[in-house]
Parts: C-alpha cells; sequence; structure tokens
C-alpha cells in the first residue's frame, strides 16, 4: 500500500464498525445480559439465548435489543477505523520491502495485537457504558432509582460517583480481550484468506466482485467465531467487573473466572456462548465486507 492511502485504511474501518454495530447488536445484548444474570447467585436465569431475547422483545419491543447502541455506533465505528488502520500500517511496516502473499504470523500477530492494545483504551468506556445501559433493562435488579436515561447520563453518572478512573473500570480486562482476540482473529482471516484465494486461481473474472464478497464473508465469519471462543471467558469477567455496583469489586479476571468456575463450572466461564457465536458470524463477516469493499472504492490495494 502506498503511504498516501494511510488514511484511506482508517476511512475504510469506520464503514467495518458501522456493519459491525447494525448486524451485531442485538445479539450482544442477549450476551450481555446472559452473562449478567446467569453468572450471578440471585435473580432470574435464562434457560439460553432465543429465552433470554423473547423475554426482551415481549417487554420492550426490537428498541430493547439495541439498548446502549448509541455508544455502541461511537465507540466501535471509531475502534474499527483504529484497529483496521493500525493493523494495516503497522502489518506494512514489519512487511518492509518484502511484498510475499503467503500470511507470515510473525507479521500478523504483533500487529494485530498491538492494535488490539491501542484500540483498548478506546473500547473500554465506550463498553462500560453499554453494558451498564444494556442490563438495566428486562429483570434488571438493577433500583429504578438508579437507573440511568441515556448512554450520556450514565457516563457523566459514572464520572460523577467513580472518577475518570471509573469510566476505565475493566480497562485491564479488556486490554488482554482485544490484544488476544485481534491476534486470533486476523491470523484466521488471512490463512483463510490466502487458502480460499489459493483454491480459486483459475476462477473466471467475470464474477470476481461476487466471489471477493464471498470470501469476505467466510473469512470474516471464520476468523470472529476463532476470536470469540478464544477470549469469551475474559468478556465474561470484563462484564461482570464493568456492572458491578460495588466500587470496591475486585478488577482481576483470574479471580473473578476462578470464583465462576467454582460456582457454574466451565458453563458459566462461557456465558452467553450461543448468542456470541451466532452474532461472531455475521457480524465479522460484514465488518470484513464493508472493509474490503471500502478499500477497493477507496482505491487501497489489500495485499
Amino acid at each position: 500500500m502506498e503511504e498516501s492511502s494511510s488514511y484511506k485504511d482508517y476511512v475504510a474501518g469506520v464503514f467495518a464498525g458501522v456493519a459491525t454495530v447494525l448486524i451485531g447488536h442485538p445479539f450482544d445484548t442477549v450476551k450481555v445480559k446472559l452473562q449478567k444474570h446467569n453468572t450471578e447467585a440471585h435473580g432470574i436465569k435464562y434457560r439460553n439465548g432465543l429465552h433470554c431475547a423473547g423475554r426482551i422483545l415481549r417487554t420492550e419491543g426490537i428498541r430493547g435489543l439495541y439498548r446502549g447502541a448509541t455508544s455502541s455506533f461511537v465507540g466501535v465505528s471509531f475502534e474499527s477505523s483504529l484497529i483496521f488502520g493500525i493493523y494495516s500500517q503497522t502489518k506494512q511496516k514489519f512487511q518492509g520491502d518484502s511484498h510475499s502473499s503467503v500470511p507470515q504470523p510473525q507479521v500478523i500477530i504483533p500487529s494485530a495485537a498491538f492494535g488490539g492494545a491501542i484500540i483498548s483504551f478506546v473500547l473500554c468506556p465506550s463498553e462500560l457504558v453499554k453494558c451498564r445501559m444494556q442490563v438495566q433493562g428486562t429483570d434488571s435488579m438493577v433500583p429504578l432509582s438508579s437507573r440511568y436515561s441515556s448512554p450520556l447520563d450514565c457516563a457523566l453518572k459514572t464520572v460523577k460517583s467513580e472518577g475518570v478512573k471509573g469510566i476505565f473500570r475493566g480497562g485491564f480486562t479488556t486490554l488482554l480481550r482485544e490484544s488476544l482476540g485481534n491476534a486470533v482473529f486476523f491470523s484466521v482471516y488471512e490463512y483463510t484468506r490466502y487458502h480460499i484465494h489459493s483454491q480459486l486461481k483459475s476462477t473466471s473474472s467475470d464474477h470476481r466482485n461476487l466471489i471477493d464478497v464471498g470470501v469476505g464473508v467466510m473469512t470474516g465469519g471464520l476468523g470472529g467465531i476463532a476470536c470469540w471462543c478464544a477470549v469469551l471467558p475474559l468478556d465474561v469477567a470484563k462484564t461482570i467487573i464493568q456492572t458491578s455496583p460495588d466500587k470496591s469489586f475486585t478488577r482481576n479476571p483470574f479471580q473473578i473466572l476462578g470464583s465462576i468456575y467454582k460456582r457454574n463450572g466451565v458453563r458459566g466461564c462461557y456465558a452467553g456462548l450461543g448468542p456470541t457465536i451466532v452474532r461472531a458470524f455475521p457480524a465479522n463477516a460484514a465488518a470484513i465486507v464493508a472493509w474490503e469493499l471500502a478499500m477497493k472504492v477507496l482505491g487501497v490495494k489489500h495485499d
């Protein structure tokens, strides 16, 4: 990629973020509520993702599934812009003058992990607001007097009661999740993309655009599933850290996962797995397709 295309990598990432939220946010709402309710000792327990989604739709309608989406659109669009931009630029610098089409793990993994670490500082406050908005809807044990009227109200009240440090609660866990998750995502994406394109070299170029979309769907979807299978326990811990009303609650994700394991076993550490996997494929497929199409429109060569 040429130096002049640097900003275009970030612009293309914005489109990926918008696509991710449009497709994935309802599934994310169900995942967060499962993580919150099904790991606590008290309160309602959902049988599965469909049970949870059904209760939300009956009591709040479609709007309930998009609770907290405002902060997600802002946070995820900015986050996607950064992760795709940083990954592309860092990967280019690691590759140097080498233009091998074969995926190089020594380039992909550090580039993706570095991008993940950077975006965690953006994602942490955005996801804290999103999670707190999501858990106060249907079946919430949050008192009415303590509920937030909007994402902005949530952010302001959090800063007022916990200080600026409070809005970054769960930051370490977010950093771990994003570094590991993006390393897995981009590794699977790059290797799957390479092998599929290797098999399709002889395919007629008459349907090249349609084929590229299909490859984007497969590579993005599989990358998303692999990513979330790897980091879901960290995500469960992050949700609990960020939504706990106790300001002195532990911020150690491994201590939290240890407690969940003792109480609910491995299943508790993977609370929300169903809607997460169901969401992972279409949301990440949409992100990759949107990113690659935007890159093509912007005239950026994708190695």
